[in-house]
């Protein structure tokens, strides 16, 4: 009874006092390493639930993101990896209708290759009165991030961009991203999401690191020449050697381990990892520390949206307040 107390402290506080953190002292970065939804408490997923808003500019290959999702719902409830959860927790909509998360999917048409179109399109969405409580903006890439290196247009027409709509609109998150694996144009793919990642790392930055998450299978084994398909090759110019996705699927139990969802280019596993990544990501926006809370109360720190002032001290004294 007291644990299901501090989740509901929780969700009333971020609903009165959610507000974005607007100088970070670390990078928030998002990875191969963020995709165990198990390791998620219920608590976190409540929290960001309660405080984000989210608005999400994307084309196919960032519609795995959001397709993961959908599937999430119903993997979850179903008790998919061993999953013990509210059911229903990973709904989400436009407009955070029934208590489900907010996300606006397609919020801002395009995606972020298309300049200046995205920053005009941030803009204008971020101007329009009905999206005043938007507090997170992400937008993903299709191809482009690697004819953006080859071109030396990714910092003019990507990072400066970016860095500029932070300083404008400081209560909102912008979420950098990678583009995908390209093993069509593998040197100007890897030189440029790097360049990102070493920009994200030095700035403070929130990263999805998406190339990364589909460089590795769920077991973190690392393909270090793979294509968005999830195809992997021995080397740069070498020769096919599989699929790790489709090695994956084939050797763990559908429904159990992994679930059938739309994954444009791509094959679910990706998906799935995406979706689990992504709520990896809102957790930690939501103000989770990233690690394992005991008992899964709120033990959150202020690396993200929500800033609590002695947090269990509150939790105390409320409780003492309504033993009765």
């Amino acid at each position: 009874m007291i644990e299901r107390y501090l989740q509901i402290i929780v969700v009333l506080l971020c609903s009165l006092n959610g507000r974005v953190l607007a100088n970070r002292t670390e990078a928030l970065v998002i990875d191969h390493t963020c995709t165990d939804i198990t390791k998620i408490p219920e608590s976190a997923i409540l929290q960001a639930k309660a405080a984000l808003h989210i608005a999400y500019g994307h084309t196919s290959h960032g519609s795995q993101l959001t397709t993961g999702m959908t599937g999430l719902a119903a993997f979850a409830n179903s008790g998919g990896k061993n999953l013990s959860l509210q059911n229903n927790i990973f709904n989400w909509n436009d407009g955070g209708l029934d208590g489900e998360l907010d996300l606006h999917d397609y919020a801002m048409s395009g995606d972020v290759g298309y300049y200046p179109d995205w920053v005009n399109n941030t803009r204008a969405y971020l101007k329009n009165a009905n999206n005043a409580d938007v507090n997170v903006i992400m937008w993903s890439w299709c191809g482009q991030v690697s004819v953006k290196y080859a071109y030396d247009t990714l910092f003019s027409e990507y990072i400066i961009p970016m860095s500029q709509l932070e300083i404008d609109y400081p209560e909102v998150v912008f979420v950098y991203m990678t583009g995908h694996v390209d093993h069509l144009d593998d040197a100007n793919n890897k030189a440029a999401n790097q360049i990102i990642r070493d920009y994200c790392e030095a700035n403070n930055k929130v990263l999805y690191d998406f190339a990364d998450i589909e460089s590795h299978d769920p077991n973190g084994e690392y393909f270090p020449f793979p294509h968005d398909n999830c195809n992997y090759y021995a080397s740069k110019n070498g020769e096919y050697a599989g699929n790790w996705a489709l090695e994956w699927q084939d050797s763990h139990v559908l429904g159990v381990d992994w679930y059938q969802c739309e994954s444009s280019h791509s094959q679910p596993l990706n998906a799935n990892q995406k979706a689990y990544a992504a709520w990896w990501l809102f957790s930690r926006l939501g103000g989770w520390s990233g690690t394992e809370c005991q008992s899964d109360t709120a033990d959150f720190n202020c690396d993200g949206i929500v800033d609590f002032i002695d947090f269990s001290l509150f939790c105390e004294k409320w409780l003492e307040a309504n033993e009765s």
